[in-house]
Order: C-alpha cells, then structure tokens, then sequence
C-alpha cells in the first residue's frame, strides 16, 4: 500500500517491512485475495453484535455464515428469536451464553497463561477454542489439559504445527534501529501526520527510515506491548499529508476510508511487505495470544498467513482498517494463522483518525 508523504517505510513483528510511508503490512499472511464484504453485510454485523450484546446472558454472539451469507446470532432462550429475526439474522439456539464463556477465558488466564498457547470464543462452535503449539509440552502441557478439562463443554483444545512468534525479518519495510516492520496505517492526530505499526515493533526501535541505514522519517511516540500491541509514529515532516492507502502488490492500491470492528466469518485481507497480499477468514475476537515475550489479549483471530517482516502491516476488508499484525504460527506456503490488533481499539487510545 501506498500510505506515504515521504518515501515508504514499514515495520512489523511478525516480520518486517511494510511499505514505510505506505500502510501496508501484517504479521503472517493467508492465500489468496480476499473478497470484500458488501456494506449490506458489515452493517447487519454490527446490528446484529449489538443485539447479541443487549441479550446479554440470552445470547452468545454472531457471526456471518458464508455458505448461506446470512449473519447468525446465538441464543440461549428461543424466546428471543423474534428480536434476532427483526435485524435481518438467523437465530441459533445454543447451550453457552458469552458470559459463560468469558468467564471461561477468565479462568484460562488465571490457570493456564503458558507461553505458547492462544484462546478465543468462537460462536460458530459455542465453545473457547484453545490452540497450543509444539512448545507446550511436559508439565506445561498437562497443566493446560487440566484447565481445558476443568471448563467441560465450554472448550476445546487444538494443536498447531509451528509456534506462534513475534517475527522481525526481511521485506520491503521500514527500518528501525536493529529491526525491520511493516507500516500499518497512516493517520492523522491533532491534524499532524502519523502511522501505527506494532508495539513490539515500536518498543524495538526509537526512530525509523523508509530504506535501511536510511534517513529518519519518522520517530516513536508511543508503543503498547505486551498487553496489547500497537505503537504510533510520527512523521518528521509535519506538513505532509500521508494517502490513507494499502498497497496490494499487483501495482495497485485500496484506498482506506476509515476503520471498522472485524466479526466471525468476515473475509479480510492483509498487507505485508515480506509476503505481500494474502487473504482468510476472521475466526475469533477478544483472543489472547501468550508469546514467549509476553501475553497480549483483545486481539483478531485469523486464517491469514504471514511471515517474517510482516509484523506491524495491515489487515482490512475493502475500504475499511481492520487490523495491525501482531504475530502468529505458520507461513504462507504451508498456511497459518494469524492475531491483530484491532485498529479501532489503537485510534481510540491514541486519539488518532484515518485521514
């Protein structure tokens, strides 16, 4: 993508490179291009996220169902299908509300926060799905199968291949210090020029360039990591005006209008300059990642690939900013997944808009 007042540069801590002054970016990448989804859809999520919210213990969440393309929301108590029906969803009755599910995830942190190990809701299954990687062994492991075991129906636990990392390499990026990153998005604050990247990529580094030992463009202000994951940097030149695009590596761009919350079944797509464009699916919210470095909660669940440099890139679906990339297990020729910081949660913080 193409985000720049200034020459490109990026960063990332699943990898690095993102174009620098372009939003690019990401953390591991998925296959494919994905296919926006219609405004008719996003805006039926975010009514349907809301009911789901206001049903409180009657409910347990909602997601888009590609195969029928109709939005779904779970409930507890059938008497509430009506309320589902006026918003244009699906009911689905199932057995676990979201409170008991959280309270479910609330246990996982206390007992088994193990590096190596990520949790989500997913309310295509009604369940906490909780992964651990090759890592996860031993004691460690048996302290995990114990907690899974302890929260009955309410999870259920998988395995991944690779061990999920934070990953700072090569690609088209911007340049720290010592580390390599995608750029995400560019924004504005106070009307002064800015990007978000990855925390992990900020806390790395004080100052960026968008070539290697090239001159700075822009310096760190601030960088969240672990807990959540996002720095904002600021531009040297402050009377540029970076474009609000994302590159997509086929000499095109898709220009970002502003930013959106992701939903379960949501088809997105992700910026990366190591890996370049790849598409997936969002699989889960609210997901805690546990990385050696540290655990970082809040975040977006994917079946995106991405890899080394591509940390700190950008996943968005059309025209809407959805995500920083964060990190994950996997690559993009085997495939991943991979979790992102949510970029509503990082405007909010920061006090930033999309140009």
């Amino acid at each position: 993508m193409t985000n720049r007042p200034t020459p490109t540069a990026r960063l990332t801590l699943a990898g690095t490179a993102a174009a620098a002054l372009a939003a690019t970016a990401v953390l591991l990448p998925g296959a494919g291009a994905a296919t926006a989804a219609p405004a008719q859809v996003a805006h039926q999520a975010k009514a349907a996220a809301n009911l789901a919210a206001q049903l409180g213990n009657r409910a347990a969440g909602s997601y888009y169902d590609a195969a029928s393309r109709r939005l779904v929301v779970d409930i507890t108590d059938a008497s509430a299908a009506p309320q589902v029906r006026a918003t244009g969803a699906v009911p689905k009755v199932v057995r676990y509300s979201t409170p008991q599910l959280r309270t479910a995830i609330a246990d996982l942190a206390k007992q088994a926060r193990i590096a190596g190990t990520a949790w989500a809701i997913d309310p295509r299954q009604d369940k906490v799905v909780v992964t651990a990687d090759p890592t996860v062994t031993g004691a460690k492991r048996s302290r995990l199968d114990a907690a899974v075991e302890a929260l009955g129906g309410r999870a259920v636990l998988r395995h991944t291949a690779s061990p999920f990392k934070l990953k700072i390499a090569g690609g088209d990026a911007i340049w720290g210090s010592s580390v390599r990153c995608s750029l995400g998005f560019n924004v504005t604050v106070n009307g002064a020029p800015y990007f978000l990247t990855a925390g992990h990529c900020g806390n790395a580094s004080s100052t960026w360039s968008d070539t290697q030992d090239g001159s700075e463009v822009g310096q760190t202000v601030d960088s969240q990591f672990p807990g959540t994951d996002y720095a904002l940097v600021q531009y040297d030149d402050s009377g540029s005006s970076p474009a609000s695009e994302v590159d997509l590596y086929d000499g095109s761009t898709q220009q970002i209008t502003g930013a959106a919350d992701a939903y379960v079944g949501e088809s997105v797509q992700r910026s990366g300059s190591t890996s370049g464009l790849h598409s997936g699916s969002v699989t889960g919210l609210d997901a805690t990642v546990n990385y050696s470095e540290g655990s970082v909660s809040g975040l977006i669940d994917t079946s995106v690939c991405a890899e080394a440099g591509d940390s700190g890139g950008a996943l968005f679906d059309g025209s809407s900013a959805i995500g920083l990339t964060s990190g994950g297990s996997g690559d993009c020729s085997s495939g991943g997944e991979t979790f992102f910081q949510p970029v509503t949660a990082a405007l909010s913080a920061e006090g930033a808009t999309i140009p």
